[in-house]
């Protein structure tokens, strides 16, 4: 028993001595996230911590990709500590202020999170010449390690907070804060990387050595993935005979279905790779070889698919990256097909090196292509709509409301961009301010804008155009995040507030028992906004009533009103009250 003890004893020095670096940015992870459910702090603290755990999570992957390398070539703390270099310029690159976050940073984090995970996979493995079966051998055995880790820590998760449970329920403990969601992070984040690190015993070495070929795995791809894939490339080949029957431009979304045959099958083939040598597996043989045959009318499918989309509505960053995983996948079949001894680590590596130019090649890098197609596009619409006039946008010329959708589209895609310079250029200096404000795209900013029959016009937001408010001849203020019911106590008198949805819907201020519904005052407001099917912009949402001795004024940040049933939903509310 001492024996075992010591034996795990051992491993766990190890592994802290290994992969501190690791071990701490995985617990400093979970630190910044329990700190945050802990304190609940502002806005400004919140995406702080925010960042700080996007940065610190990236580092687990990356360090740990960085220490197998430093294993392979016997330099590991330049290495680590050119990975710490790059945590912090990462984080830095994330905006320092919460409104200046926007899709364009998920362009960035999500690709970088599956760069670092690509970099694990191969970067140990790019200067050896002779070591495909290794490198098989090192991924299977992670992606084995990785299994049997969400295993463990699910149990491990599940069997702690059942026992908080348990002392909770038979002790009448009563345990304060968020404990099981506090336990369920360390666990999850520090716990899942402490016995992912124990798997992997001394590291590379020991993760390259040589192992039989999983059973399991084995029947899973065998009988599960592979005949799913079949059945899979069935469908998308009929698709293919109906739309050339038919003569038709491919939908959108098959761009998404062949890329998941693509890499599910590209990732099949990876697992079964040992076996493509043994004969009795005749049939994985033969599927090996015909894959990526399979794929050529399947991605000429896509590049249509793909620049349908694109000569239509210019890039964006989505569309950029869908059509770059396009150009990885044929030069994969292309490498594959036409070379007499291709390596399986052209998939990761060459994966790696597409996803690294995305992000960083000046110029044709996603976002740059994304900001100069989308100025393309807004200039060719306010061309061919002649709505430019020594320069500027004549905002009081006739359109239809796909041209208006077209133009607030574009801005508000570039806006976020931080293109906001370019976008004033057409702009006067009354519509400037809109730019600034970031609320040109909720503005019926067109004055003549003529709705066809395809737009249904059954639903108006009305924003305010306030975020300063005098409070100087009131004495108390009350806030909601939304309407539903609030109660108060001011002075000796009982405040409650009630509303409710729907056509006959209710907004009644009651105070002691006199109440008052000021729905008639919000309906005969919307009312003058009937016909409009855009966001709609102005200067004041506010409604003013006095009921018995108190003025109250409320204070409205958006206004939903879904014209089809006549109901209406409220956001962010403010409460001025006076007494007389």
């Amino acid at each position: 028993m001492n024996e075992k003890i010591n034996i795990i004893i051992e491993k766990i020095k190890t592994t802290l001595i290994s992969y501190p670096l690791v071990l701490l940015l995985s617990l400093a992870t979970a630190i910044v996230i329990i700190y945050g459910i802990e304190t609940h702090p502002d806005n400004d603290a919140t995406y702080l911590l925010v960042r700080l755990g996007i940065t610190f999570s990236l580092g687990i992957s990356s360090q740990f990709a960085l220490k197998m390398l430093s294993q392979r070539i016997k330099n590991g703390i330049i290495w680590q500590l050119t990975g710490l270099l790059f945590l912090v310029v990462f984080f830095f690159v994330l905006p320092s202020e919460e409104k200046n976050f926007s899709e364009v940073q998920g362009f960035i984090i999500v690709p970088s999170f599956i760069l670092s995970h690509l970099l694990v996979a191969f970067i140990a493995f790019t200067n050896r010449e002779n070591e495909e079966h290794n490198f098989w051998q090192y991924n299977k055995n992670l992606f084995i390690n990785l299994f049997l880790t969400a295993v463990f820590t699910g149990v491990l998760t599940g069997g702690v907070q059942l026992a908080i449970l348990a002392v909770q329920e038979l002790f009448n403990f009563n345990f304060e804060g968020d404990i099981y969601l506090e336990t369920f992070v360390i666990l999850s984040i520090f716990g899942s990387s402490f016995i992912f690190l124990l798997f992997n015993e001394t590291g590379l070495e020991y993760l390259e050595k040589e192992g039989s070929y999983p059973v399991v795995l084995k029947f899973f791809t065998q009988f599960i993935l592979i005949p799913l894939l079949i059945i899979y490339v069935v469908i998308l080949y009929f698709y293919c005979l109906k739309i050339t029957i038919n003569w038709e431009l491919p939908r959108g979304w098959v761009s998404y279905l062949v890329l998941a045959y693509s890499i599910v099958g590209i990732f099949a083939l990876l697992l079964v790779h040992p076996l493509q040598k043994e004969k009795a597996k005749s049939w994985i043989l033969l599927f090996s070889k015909i894959f990526y045959y399979t794929l050529i009318p399947l991605i000429v499918l896509l590049f249509i698919a793909i620049f349908t989309r694109v000569l239509q509505y210019g890039y964006t960053e989505a569309r950029y990256f869908v059509l770059l995983i396009s150009i990885w996948l044929t030069s994969v079949v292309l490498y594959f097909v036409f070379s007499k001894k291709g390596t399986i680590k052209y998939i990761p590596i060459s994966l790696f090196t597409f996803g690294l130019f995305a992000l960083i090649f000046p110029y044709f890098n996603a976002f740059s292509v994304a900001k100069r197609s989308q100025e393309k596009e807004l200039m060719q619409v306010l061309t061919e709509n002649k709505l430019v006039v020594n320069g500027k946008i004549d905002f009081n010329k006739a359109i239809i409301d796909s041209v208006e959708e077209q133009v607030e589209d574009k801005f508000e895609f570039l806006s976020k961009r931080l293109d906001k310079e370019y976008l004033k250029s057409f702009l006067d200096a009354n519509t400037k301010v809109l730019v600034d404000k970031d609320k040109y795209w909720y503005t019926n900013i067109f004055k003549k804008v003529k709705y066809t029959e395809k737009v249904e016009n059954t639903y108006v937001r009305i924003y305010s155009n306030k975020n300063i408010f005098e409070t100087k001849d009131y004495q108390y203020l009350l806030k909601s995040d939304y309407a539903g019911e609030l109660e108060s106590k001011i002075n000796n008198d009982k405040l409650k507030i009630t509303n409710s949805n729907g056509a006959d819907g209710t907004f009644e201020i009651k105070l002691n028992e006199e109440s008052k519904d000021i729905m008639p005052l919000i309906k005969e407001f919307c009312e003058k906004y009937k016909n409009s099917s855009k966001d709609v912009l102005v200067d004041d949402l506010s409604v003013t009533l006095e009921i018995k001795n108190y003025k109250i004024k409320v204070i409205f940040e958006s206004i939903n009103w879904y014209k089809k049933d006549n109901s209406y939903n409220f956001n962010n509310i403010i409460y001025l009250v006076k007494a007389k």
